[in-house]
């Protein structure tokens, strides 16, 4: 078997991405590193230390505090934060809301791309984000690029926060992912964009298991 394929899985907010690399990288055996959620810990981190991200020394200060790593239990991949797992935490809304600020610093960016191609220089790995063909893996293997429908990911993305936040709404979670896109294909350090060689999925009409076909139909032939 090939011990080097890299599969770089890029899009918007609440388009599945996360969903169809953990699938995918379980029905391969490859290693699934969620580079979303190392952002979302270096946010929280920032929130709980209040870190001043227009502070260039506080930030560069800040990274050296901090240790990711993944571990799968139960099936599922988890990320600790200084040894915490905060799988759950990174997921509410006010770690949501300022993660796209802190994604954007320069220093963030080159720590955590560091990382992530140590990951995938000598084993078989999944990742999703939305600078994951361009510039961490821009010779990936495989390279997917994910859309829906705004208000259908809105609506998925409000059904995943409402049993951790009854009181959120609908109209909210919009906005919030209205904010996400302009951020993050905006941004200056990296922003979203489709790479040329990337392959685009909607999944706005799509099963999870109609994506994870599509997805193993280019993964397959290059395993040998």
């Amino acid at each position: 078997m090939n011990n080097n394929i890299v599969v770089a899985i890029d899009g918007y907010s609440s388009c599945g991405k996360s969903t169809l690399a953990k699938a995918l990288a379980k029905k391969l055996h490859f290693i699934y590193a969620d580079s979303g959620a190392m952002y979302r810990s270096v946010a929280l981190y920032f929130i709980r230390n209040n870190v001043d991200i227009s502070n260039h020394n506080e930030v560069v200060k800040a990274l050296k505090n901090i240790h990711l790593n993944f571990h799968s239990r139960d099936y599922q991949t988890h990320i600790t934060l200084n040894d915490e797992d905060v799988s759950a935490e990174i997921r509410q809304m006010h770690v949501a809301d300022s993660v796209s600020a802190v994604a954007a610093l320069h220093d963030v960016r080159v720590e955590m791309v560091r990382q992530q191609q140590r990951m995938g220089k000598s084993k078989n790995v999944v990742m999703d984000g939305r600078d994951i063909g361009t510039v961490v893996f821009p010779h990936a293997q495989v390279k997917l690029f994910m859309t829906a429908d705004p208000k259908i990911r809105a609506e998925r993305r409000y059904k995943e926060l409402l049993p951790t936040n009854p009181s959120i709404t609908l109209e909210e979670v919009f906005e919030s992912l209205a904010h996400r896109d302009y951020a993050d294909t905006t941004r200056k350090e990296s922003p979203l964009i489709r790479a040329e060689d990337a392959i685009i999925l909607d999944n706005t009409d799509l099963s999870p298991e109609q994506q994870l076909d599509f997805a193993l139909n280019l993964v397959k032939p290059l395993i040998i």
